[in-house]
């Protein structure tokens, strides 16, 4: 029978020593031991950060779509106001009722100031404007705890204002 691989072949895998030899590729049973806990170690280390960089990814994307939500919430707001017989009730009402359909947790507790008496310049000219404000308190879910366990003395993920702003042009009266 002839051989296609012209490696030779491994029989016995004993050195001429009379002691156990490691085969090619192979490593002693106390080099394994020592890059199991070289492994372990490397997990403990990296697996914070990489879960920090996710939560991080999750939460920013939250903070994002509530900014978003107060947006079009101050621009309702505005359309409303710049009514001839708008109330600074209504558009409060409003702005809250957009709020909470944009399902946000603390519409309630968010602020809102009208100011219907603004100018905004148009040109070399000036024309009265309502400006709506919205201020919302929003808080990170999970990212401060898991920031914590980076950091221990971390404020990253502490509750934060959101701020939005919308401003136009009052109709004629």
């Amino acid at each position: 029978m002839r051989r296609t691989n012209m490696m030779p072949r491994v029989t016995d895998l004993r050195s001429p020593q009379g002691t156990q030899a490691a085969a090619p590729g192979r490593r002693s049973r106390a080099g394994l031991a020592s890059e199991r806990g070289q492994a372990l170690l490397e997990a403990a280390i990296t697996l914070p950060l990489i879960l920090l960089v996710c939560v991080s990814i999750f939460e920013f994307g939250r903070a994002y779509q509530t900014m978003q939500v107060l947006s079009n919430a101050a621009r309702e707001g505005a359309r409303l106001a710049i009514l001839a017989d708008a109330t600074t009730t209504d558009v409060t009402s409003r702005v809250t009722q957009y709020l909470q359909a944009g399902q946000l947790g603390n519409a309630t507790n968010a602020t809102v100031d009208v100011n219907q008496n603004a100018t905004i310049s148009i040109g070399a000219s000036t024309a009265s404007a309502s400006k709506v404000t919205v201020n919302y308190p929003f808080s990170f879910m999970v990212l401060n705890p898991v920031a914590r366990l980076v950091v221990h003395s971390s404020n990253v993920g502490a509750p934060i204002t959101l701020k939005a702003t919308a401003e136009m042009r009052n109709e004629a009266q």
